[in-house]
């Protein structure tokens, strides 16, 4: 939809103050209600939706679902309707930012206020649940926090109670970074994926990031099903234990392994609430630091009491031979003594060979090289010639096939020599089977093959059976096995292919209705008075040329005998010839006489009715006048003288 004007007035009652934003499904505005004097958030559906019942449906839910939640943490919805071929929902305007706003302005929040946060949108979630309906598309887009700390939950748009079939089967809904296990795999949702996509949110608002994250929402999606989640500590060591505890178990893969309930969560995070305000967060943190601080030797001294210093070999000749003075003793007494001595510093030789030998070849530590992005041989053969075993780990994503996306120890890690590090490779996306959208419009076909991990190319074709603007097929076709990421052509009906009109005027019926069936068109014949011969085409609509869709009409006009004639002039013909003209013309001859003096008129037509000219039906009566001549009287004789 084009962005509307400021003081443009929908539906006769909101006027356009400003463009707030947009979604991905419709516009959002604020409006002043003129009715009521007060403001209101308008979002409009997207033209292009209008005409997609499920998009529809769906946008209507959203109002409905909304309306029947009056909650201090729910978004209310006042209005709905139509305008101007699409559809709006009339919502209460808040004077504030979305959590994603101040995640990006502010970065992670503290703990504590991150957990007040998170409380409200449970109380939310919870209202919603008790009354059958899960949001299905809970993050921080989706949550206004005014000035005052209060949060507010919005946009209910893939909302529904209970089942439904107005998703087909596969479809996933939600956005990815969000999105439940469940819903990633198109399955049934309920109350705890909700419970999920808040756990995630709690994770992002004390870490600064999502959990998973990746290049398409297919390979995210491949995440939240297969991936475990870094504990958010790792990314801000001020988050307490028993937080990190509590985000974990909201990310269990399996729902019934979450929270059983919005009760639950809220009580798990209000008990760490409480023990963040009596243990202030980052002391545990605090106190190992000071540690480490104290001990420069690193972790490996907090594992046992430090070695005693390596004996001289000055010390250990003068812990062997003392040097006391000998009382005087016989000569046996004193070679036991002198066999005793001897003894002891042979072991305590001994001793220092093994503790040399301790030291010189105890395993060597290094650190881990980094081979993150490389190919797998590569990064193989890098780290054998650094001296460790190596432990392929294949998995399905995005990246190219044996790119390397993890290892473990991580790179820089400080191990033995000889440890063996794990590297998590890419197997390639995967393959998958393309859908048959056939006869799906061109917005669900398309979300349909993208909601696989396909790359869509639109392209259109002329369809004698689809209906234009629906898909008529895929390319490669739907049922085939292929890899993910790969582009599929998605043709859609242009309507019924386009033919020229040749040009059949001049030619007889039967010639020109068989050339224009044979050009896949329609020959529709009407018929008009000629003087031409009767059959042949006068003119033709549209005219040769024209581009028509196949199986259009195309109209041809047919000479046809005159119904009437003009009648003929016949006078001064002979009684013969006179018949004989008008018959010729389809009329009747009637002949009459007509006295006349003029001898050289007699046998001659002297008059006609109707006139020469007169256009008469064929058949009617032309009445001739033939001369019959009359000698005139002759002149009374003179009278006698």
């Amino acid at each position: 939809m084009r962005d509307l004007a400021p003081d443009t007035v929908v539906d006769q009652r909101y006027s356009i103050v400003r463009r707030i934003g947009s979604g991905g499904m419709a516009d959002v505005y604020c409006a002043q209600d003129l009715q009521l004097g007060r403001k209101v958030a308008l979002k409009l559906l997207y033209r292009r939706f209008a005409e997609d019942q499920e998009f529809v449906e769906r946008f209507k839910r959203e109002a409905s679902s909304a309306a029947g939640l009056q909650h201090p943490n729910v978004v209310g919805v006042y209005d709905r309707g139509e305008w101007d071929g699409t559809y709006y929902i009339a919502m209460e305007y808040l004077e504030g930012r979305s959590l994603k706003q101040i995640l990006q302005e502010e970065g992670p929040l503290a703990p504590e206020r991150a957990v007040d946060v998170v409380l409200q949108i449970l109380q939310a979630a919870r209202f919603a649940h008790q009354r059958g309906i899960v949001h299905r598309d809970i993050k921080p887009h989706n949550v206004i926090l005014d000035d005052e700390g209060r949060a507010k939950v919005t946009d209910f748009g893939i909302a529904r109670a209970g089942a439904s079939d107005m998703t087909e089967t596969g479809s996933i809904m939600g956005t990815a970074q969000y999105l439940s296990p469940e819903q990633a795999q198109g399955h049934a949702v309920g109350p705890r994926s909700d419970l999920y996509a808040i756990g995630i949110v709690l994770y992002e608002l004390v870490s600064g990031r999502v959990p998973f994250d990746g290049d398409s929402p297919v390979t995210i999606a491949l995440k939240q099903v297969s991936e475990l989640p870094i504990p958010p500590s790792a990314y801000n060591p001020a988050i307490p234990p028993e937080l990190d505890a509590i985000v974990l178990h909201a990310l269990e893969k399996e729902p019934e392994r979450r929270f059983a309930d919005a009760d639950a969560f809220v009580a798990a995070l209000q008990e760490a609430r409480q023990t963040m305000v009596a243990v202030p967060a980052g002391q545990a943190t605090a106190a190992f630091g000071a540690v480490a601080a104290a001990d420069p030797t690193g972790p490996t001294a907090l594992a046992g009491p430090p070695m005693p210093p390596t004996p001289t070999p000055d010390e250990l000749v003068a812990m062997t031979y003392p040097p006391e003075p000998l009382p005087p003793e016989d000569e046996e007494e004193r070679r036991r003594r002198r066999n005793r001595w001897l003894i002891v510093g042979g072991v305590a030789v001994l001793l220092l060979a093994l503790l040399l030998t301790f030291f010189l070849t105890r395993p060597e530590k290094v650190g881990v090289p980094d081979v993150v992005g490389r190919d797998y041989q590569a990064a193989r053969a890098a780290l054998i010639n650094a001296g460790f075993e190596v432990e392929r780990e294949g998995v399905t994503s995005d990246a190219p096939r044996d790119r390397v996306l993890r290892e473990d120890p991580q790179p820089g890690t400080e191990v033995e020599k000889g440890s063996t590090i794990t590297l998590t490779v890419s197997d390639g996306p995967g393959t998958t089977v393309i859908p048959d959208v056939t006869n799906l419009t061109r917005a669900r076909a398309q979300l349909a093959l993208e909601q696989q991990g396909f790359s869509v190319n639109v392209q259109r074709e002329p369809s004698d059976t689809i209906a234009r603007g629906r898909a008529t097929r895929t390319s490669p076709a739907g049922g085939q096995q292929v890899e993910r990421n790969t582009t599929v052509t998605l043709f859609v009906s242009s309507g019924p292919a386009q033919v020229t009109v040749p040009n059949v005027t001049g030619q007889n019926e039967a010639s020109a209705s068989s050339e224009l069936s044979g050009a896949g068109l329609r020959p529709d014949v009407t018929e008009e008075e000629s003087d031409q011969t009767p059959g042949t085409v006068l003119r033709q609509t549209p005219a040769q040329g024209t581009k028509v869709e196949k199986g259009s009409t195309v109209t041809i006009v047919v000479a046809k005998e005159p119904s009437q004639v003009e009648v003929p002039d016949v006078t001064g013909q002979d009684q013969g010839s006179a018949s004989s003209t008008l018959s010729a013309e389809s009329l009747t001859v009637i002949t009459r006489e007509r006295t006349v003096t003029d001898e050289a008129q007699d046998g001659v037509v002297v008059d006609q009715t109707p006139a020469a000219g007169t256009r008469v039906d064929k058949g009617s009566r032309v009445t001739i006048f033939v001369g019959a001549y009359t000698p005139p009287p002759e002149p009374p004789a003179p009278p006698a003288q």
